[in-house]
């Protein structure tokens, strides 16, 4: 074969190659473009359930009963609300210092469990309004009425070690002046020295003190003056900001037709509640 026909043949077969190989690519895909995450309510929504941390060791507003049964304020009130948002609710008990990383960790929806507004939980968590107001609260034995902090003076006064109310009370400027305050393992110690006598006031916090007296034939006293206040509210993730408002209201229609009354009056004898 001639040498000019022979070129001609190679460059006729390179471009049928060529040809080829661009005939065979396949057409170039766009990308898949990333699932939409879904909002906080329609994470809960979709799920059908609300996980909610708690411990289940704070009498009256989650605790264990004599069948190991979880009762108490919060439970009754957040499966209130979980009925109206159509929402199953899962308790799950959580080691209490540990609740912002069950939280943040999707392993809790929310914590419900009479915990206090804190400045550093109103940075960490997207919460609801106070909706109990546990204030720390003097109760006095039946004969026995407290109008001032004064007063507790002349009395000998009781409460638990290493609790809220002993911390508020060491704040205040009349615990330097209280000669007869005793500091008990339990509350249950103190209210016997009250039924006893050897006591005559006690400093408690009020949800546990009116769940106490709602449960005696005869009530302690409760005094006019207090130790300031200490709001419950419903803790949600940072970011949580629809399923916190979707809490709240309902919480707000609960209060309007008096169901959150009933539920208050079943565990303190009275309605506690906070009107928005």
């Amino acid at each position: 074969m001639e040498r000019k026909n022979l070129k001609k043949l190679l460059l006729l077969l390179a471009f049928c190659a060529c040809l080829t190989a661009a005939c065979s690519k396949q057409p170039t895909q766009a990308p898949a473009a990333p699932p939409v995450e879904a909002t906080d309510w329609e994470y809960i929504a979709q799920k059908g359930e609300l996980i909610i941390g708690l411990d289940d060791s704070f009498p009256p507003m989650g605790f264990r009963d004599e069948a190991n049964n979880l009762v108490g304020f919060d439970i009754d009130f957040a499966e209130a609300v979980c009925a109206e948002l159509g929402l199953k609710p899962v308790f799950q008990p959580i080691e209490w210092s540990a609740k912002e990383m069950e939280l943040d960790g999707k392993h809790i929806d929310c914590i419900w469990n009479g915990m206090s507004i804190t400045p550093e939980r109103m940075e960490s968590m997207s919460l609801t309004r106070g909706y109990l107001n546990n204030r720390i609260i003097i109760m006095t034995v039946p004969g026995v009425t407290v109008t001032s902090k004064e007063d507790l003076i002349t009395l000998n006064v009781g409460t638990q070690a290493k609790s809220a109310a002993l911390e508020v009370c060491m704040e205040d400027p009349i615990y330097e002046e209280l000669e007869n305050f005793f500091e008990y393992a339990t509350y249950e110690e103190v209210i016997m020295d009250m039924d006893t006598g050897r006591i005559q006031a006690m400093i408690v916090d009020e949800v546990l003190g009116m769940y106490k007296n709602s449960m005696r034939s005869v009530s302690f006293n409760v005094s006019s003056v207090d130790f300031g206040d200490d709001l419950y509210a419903v803790g949600m993730r940072k970011g949580d900001v629809e399923l916190t408002q979707k809490i709240q209201q309902t919480i707000d229609g609960l209060i309007a037709s008096g169901k959150a009354a009933e539920i208050s009056n079943k565990w303190f004898g009275a309605d506690i509640v906070i009107k928005p």
